[in-house]
């Protein structure tokens, strides 16, 4: 399933946690992996870059925080990140440099790149969001089968067992999440893919394509 490779979704230039993402082939091999990687990177970050706050939390100097804002570790914060109020990170959390993690925005056990837009009541949990990709407001990852067996990634004529119960969405750069869309558990997003708002999305969603509902997903059209 050549789409759902880290190589395919990612640019790894864009995130703090290139190491990580390198060492698997799909990308939620890594989620187990995440909060290990948060602590070990965290031990040798610049201390003239970042400041360490609490137990395995790290926040970049440059990062705005508002105070009502809570971040339980592990965590990384990047380079000049915005948290802003009533943000609830639950911890095992990479937020990438330039990301903004907006009201009332709830993350877990996840990887936001760099430039990341979770801006306004968003739930993002055991997910990975690429460069400049954005959710809108109310959109959300469901990571949670509602019968607890093990998450599948599918696609039309293919399937991985994941060995996962939680799993949240996979999503490409430069992805556009429309309004009130939930992601269902599983979910895998091709990079520069557009989400219609209040869309029910599942399976493999191919790169560059627009989708409408599940029965009507289009192409985007080349620019030349």
């Amino acid at each position: 399933m050549d789409e759902c490779r880290i190589s395919n979704l990612y640019d790894l230039n864009e995130t703090i946690a290139k190491v990580l993402l390198q060492s698997e082939q799909y990308p939620w091999e890594v989620l187990p992996k995440i909060s290990g990687f948060i602590i070990e990177l965290g031990n040798k970050l610049s201390e003239d870059e970042y400041e360490k706050k609490g137990e395995n939390i790290w926040i970049a100097k440059t990062a705005k925080i508002a105070p009502t804002a809570y971040i339980n570790g592990p965590a990384i914060i990047g380079k000049n990140a915005e948290i802003r109020h009533c943000a609830f990170i639950r911890g095992n959390a990479i937020v990438g440099e330039e990301a903004v993690v907006g009201n009332s925005t709830e993350l877990k056990n996840v990887i936001l790149f760099n430039k990341v837009q979770v801006p306004h009541y968003n739930y993002v949990g055991d997910s990975i969001l690429g460069y400049k990709s954005h959710m809108g407001a109310g959109s959300i990852t469901s990571n949670v089968k509602s019968d607890k067996t093990l998450v599948i990634v599918k696609n039309k004529k293919e399937k991985i067992e994941t060995g996962l119960k939680k799993f949240g969405a996979m999503i490409g750069d430069n992805v556009e999440v429309g309004c009130g869309s939930v992601l269902n558990p599983g979910t895998v997003i091709g990079k520069n893919t557009n989400i219609y708002p209040l869309s029910s999305v599942r399976g493999v969603i191919k790169q560059s394509s627009i989708y409408k509902n599940q029965n009507e997903i289009i192409e985007k059209m080349s620019k030349h």
